[in-house]
Parts: structure tokens; C-alpha cells; sequence
């Protein structure tokens, strides 16, 4: 559930370029976790991975929880909207043959991890596995629909946008009653995330994905969650640590399977310092607050802004809604930074950029 500032961010977005006879639209899949799900765990009838209450969509249409994890838009959403495209629906909450599979789905899940048991205590979350083998059922439907060329070169012409990695710390190997927290030193578990990875880039890839952007984590002993820990309340240095050292070993996992891989086309962002930015020095941002929730949650119960809980009262001075995720104001903030590295590496795949 918890993707924070984490930017695993990304989630993955799979942004597929389709043509008609006048322009190119961009239309995305979104595969991720809490920081893109917008709606899949509310379908989960068991998942405790949840955030189908308020105060959730506080500052949403309505002011109606939707299964997002913060108080507004989603960093999928916004980036969306700089793309002049609708947010694409849950996967789950649509019939798998629908045509508007055609325009985009997202896949994305509170608690995934790039390993299976990660997030095993929510009960119900869709791991990175799942939410291929989703995609996979989604271009078969798709290979039905148009045809096996025309899929072939839709699912060709993709941008996959990856983030996973987050929970596979918060929610897995930083809690020490969990089995790979007993099981495994800090390098042999990053060693595991990263033969995971490998086999499911790779699936992605024979799937028909060529160009795929990851999205790396952001400080995660930042988050209020990990702050929590500190008897002074400061971010956890060992933490940011293994996250540095998780990122540049995925970046080398990209840079590798680029030259295994034909006509591969894998970038890797980094906005870890960024989003450290934005912590350190919230008022560069417009923000007052970055190290401290703007819900009052009790992070001994999970974190999340519970019905009974109470919020800010301006929620746009904070950079975090609740002990793992950003505000909405803070997702607007990290979409843009976040679009503009992808974009500048890009500058030929989305033809249709607003900004």
C-alpha cells in the first residue's frame, strides 16, 4: 500500500501511441502501486490495502473517495492530464473485452511489490506478476479486437513507464517479523528485487514492450512513516541508503538488458534527488510542512487517514497526506518534475504533449 514519495513512483504507465488519419493520442496503462491505483483494491473484496473512506478525495470530483491514496490526484493523474488524456480506469473495475482497453487501463494495486509475498498481510493486493498477467489477458483481447499485426505494432510503439520497489521495503524487508527481513542480509535481498525485476522487464518485453522508462525510488526514510521510528523524528539514513544503492543497481539492470534485448528501449529516471529536495526545503515549493502528515494517523496501526482521524487545515501546505503518501499538491509537484526528465529523454515518443 505504502508508495510514498517513493515514486516507485511510477508506477508503470504503459503509454501507447495509437494513430488516426490527423494526429497521434496517447493513451496510457498504468501498472504501479498506492502512489497510481485508482480504484483496483476497492474490487478486493479481503484487501486491507484500502482507501475507499474518508477522507481520502477530499480535494477530488465530489470530494468522494475513489480508491486513490491521498486527498486529490494521483501523479498518473496529473501526468494524464499534461498528456490530454483522460486518467485511465481500473482494471478491475471494467469488463476485460471492453473497447476502452483500446484507450488505457491501469493495473496498478496498494501493496504490490515486485515480489509476491510483499504486502502478504494486506490479504488481497495485486502484485507486479499479477498486474502482467492482467496486461497479458489485455493484449490478447487487444491481438481479438484489431488483429495480431496491428496489436503487435500498437504494443511496439507503447511507452512503459515502471515503478516497483517501494513496498518491497516499507511493507516487506523493513519489517523484521516478515520472513525476508529474518532471511536475507540488505545486498542479498536487493540481489532478489533485482533477479525478480529482470525476469518481469523481460516478460513485459516479450509481451511487445520496447520502450519502457522506470521510474526509481524516491528517499524512503523520509516518509512520516519511517520518521516515526526516529527517536528525533529524522529521516533514516540507513534507509535512504538501500534505496540509493536499489536504484543504481536497477539502472545497471536496464543498461544491461538494452544491449541483451532487441530493439529495447529501457530509460531509467531518477528524481531521488528531487523528491530529497522537496523534503528538505518544502518552502521552495510552497510548502510549510514535509515532515509530518497532513492527517493525523497513527502510524502504529498502519498509517493510513482513517474515517475517525482528523486533517489539516490547509492541505496544500503539506507535503504528505498520510504516513506513506504525498498530497495532492505534492503529486502535482513530482508529476512535473517527474515529466519533465522523461520527457527531455523522449522528446520524439509523445507527440502530443500539452505542457
Amino acid at each position: 500500500m505504502a508508495i510514498p514519495l517513493a515514486l516507485a513512483v511510477f508506477t508503470t504507465i504503459i503509454t501507447i501511441i495509437s494513430a488516426d488519419a490527423d494526429h497521434q493520442t496517447p493513451v496510457t496503462f498504468i501498472f504501479g502501486d498506492s502512489l497510481t491505483d485508482v480504484g483496483n483494491n476497492n474490487h478486493l473484496k479481503y484487501s486491507l490495502a484500502r482507501s475507499d473512506f474518508p477522507f481520502y478525495g477530499i480535494d477530488y470530483i465530489d470530494q468522494k473517495p475513489t480508491g486513490r491514496f491521498t486527498n486529490g490526484r494521483t501523479i498518473g493523474d496529473f501526468v494524464s492530464e499534461k498528456l490530454g488524456i483522460p486518467s485511465p480506469p481500473p482494471y478491475l473495475s471494467l469488463n476485460p473485452t471492453d473497447d476502452i482497453i483500446l484507450k488505457g487501463v491501469n493495473y496498478a494495486s496498494g501493496g504490490a511489490g515486485i515480489l509476491n509475498d510483499t504486502g502478504l498481510y494486506f490479504i488481497q493486493r495485486m502484485s507486479f506478476d499479477d498486474q502482467i498477467d492482467y496486461f497479458e489477458n489485455t493484449t490478447k483481447v487487444i491481438k481479438a479486437k484489431i488483429g495480431e499485426e496491428a496489436a503487435n505494432n500498437l504494443l511496439n510503439e507503447a511507452i512503459y513507464f515502471i515503478g516497483m520497489g517501494t513496498n518491497d521495503y516499507i511493507n516487506n524487508f523493513l519489517q523484521s517479523f516478515l520472513p525476508d527481513a529474518q532471511q536475507y542480509t540488505p545486498d542479498e535481498f536487493l540481489a532478489v528485487l533485482n533477479l525478480k525485476l529482470a525476469e518481469q522487464l523481460t516478460r513485459v518485453y516479450l509481451l511487445g514492450a520496447r520502450k519502457m522508462i522506470y521510474h526509481g525510488l524516491g528517499p524512503l526514510g523520509c516518509i512520516p512513516s519511517q520518521r516515526a521510528k526516529s527517536s528525533t523524528h529524522q529521516c533514516l539514513h540507513q534507509v535512504n541508503e538501500w534505496v540509493i544503492q536499489f536504484n543504481s543497481k536497477v539502472q545497471k539492470l536496464i543498461n544491461l538488458l538494452n544491449m541483451k534485448l532487441k530493439n529495447a528501449q529501457l530509460t531509467f529516471v531518477d528524481t531521488y534527488q528531487d523528491v530529497l529536495d522537496l523534503v528538505d526545503s518544502p518552502s521552495n515549493y510552497g510548502f510549510k510542512v514535509s515532515n509530518a502528515s497532513c492527517c493525523n494517523v497513527d502510524t502504529a496501526v498502519g498509517g493510513l487517514c482513517l474515517s475517525n482521524a482528523s486533517v489539516c487545515k490547509n492541505r496544500k501546505e503539506y507535503v504528505f497526506w498520510d504516513a506513506f503518501h504525498p498530497s495532492d499538491a505534492a503529486n502535482a509537484v513530482l508529476a512535473e518534475r517527474f515529466f519533465s526528465k522523461m520527457f527531455a529523454n523522449h522528446k520524439g515518443l509523445i507527440t502530443n504533449h500539452k505542457g
